[in-house]
């Protein structure tokens, strides 16, 4: 496995293989990859012949009131990662690298951002929309993949890919999940023993949100009461946003008539987890 830390490197690498006709595959990452991560390197391994993981903590998307330097960087773990699923090539360059001086160019997919993540986080779906456009410059891959986990954010891309004409397949894998229906997250390590028995209490009120459409309930407000009085029995748990919404524009729902997605954050403590679950009104016989 390469490690390749300069972006000019990265685009003579994928320049050469282009001309041979080699497929090339990107999974972009911020580090402290875990299973979740690791489904996403399987499935796009399959997909490709060559395949590139960005390894990238990229500080414009995180807020002032963000910790970017909590964040962790396990680096020489994720790199074990990484070569143990048959990864070509770790892409690592640092901020200097993706931001030298004088950097002023930002990207926004506004109508998709403007909702959910985009209202608690204003400036984070601004630096994801930079970096990622920055990463497809570089790195030009044939096919990308995104977690479903982060919805939303696999929405802009995907709008981002068809505006800008990238020419680039979009594969969004469902997300990975523990065994008790947490999804996994890099921020689940920050959750302390207690909280992480509380967690999937998350996930269980998205399942009574699908339960309830799949029963006949379509009203978008007494499906997001009843979720919401499932974390309301977890005293450690606080609801950000619950949102019943077109899957495609992120639009809000008043009422579900075939298909929607229930877009979710909750904090427990200082930790803020992300969630989403896919529901579809049943067909009558």
């Amino acid at each position: 496995m390469k490690i390749i830390r300069l972006p000019h490197a990265m685009s003579r690498w994928s320049d050469r293989l282009r001309r041979e006709g080699v497929t090339i595959g990107l999974v972009p990452t911020m580090g402290a990859l875990h299973d979740g991560h690791r489904a996403l390197i399987k499935a796009a391994r399959l997909q490709c012949d060559a395949l590139v993981v960005s390894i990238f903590v990229n500080p414009t998307q995180f807020s002032p009131n963000e910790d970017l330097s909590r964040y962790p960087r396990p680096i020489a773990k994720d790199r074990a990662l990484c070569r143990g699923e048959g990864v070509d090539v770790c892409f690592e360059p640092d901020a200097g690298a993706m931001y030298p001086e004088g950097f002023q160019t930002i990207v926004t997919v506004p109508v998709v951002a403007q909702h959910w993540e985009g209202a608690s986080r204003p400036h984070h779906f601004a630096g994801v929309a930079t970096v990622v456009t920055k990463l497809f410059s570089i790195v030009r891959p044939h096919v990308t993949l995104f977690g479903q986990k982060d919805f939303q954010q696999a929405a802009l891309i995907r709008r981002l890919i068809r505006d800008l004409n990238l020419g680039i397949d979009l594969i969004v894998p469902d997300t990975i999940r523990e065994p008790d229906g947490l999804a996994m997250s890099s921020r689940n390590i920050y959750l302390t023993p207690f909280q992480r028995r509380a967690a999937p209490t998350f996930h269980q009120a998205l399942l009574i949100g699908r339960t309830a459409v799949e029963t006949g309930l379509r009203d978008s407000r007494s499906i997001e009461q009843r979720m919401r009085h499932v974390i309301g029995r977890e005293p450690t748990m606080s609801v950000d946003y619950l949102a019943i919404c077109d899957p495609e524009t992120l639009e809000p729902l008043t009422r579900i008539e075939r298909r929607a997605v229930i877009l979710g954050a909750v904090r427990i403590g200082s930790v803020r987890l992300l969630d989403n679950m896919m529901v579809a009104v049943k067909p009558r016989r």
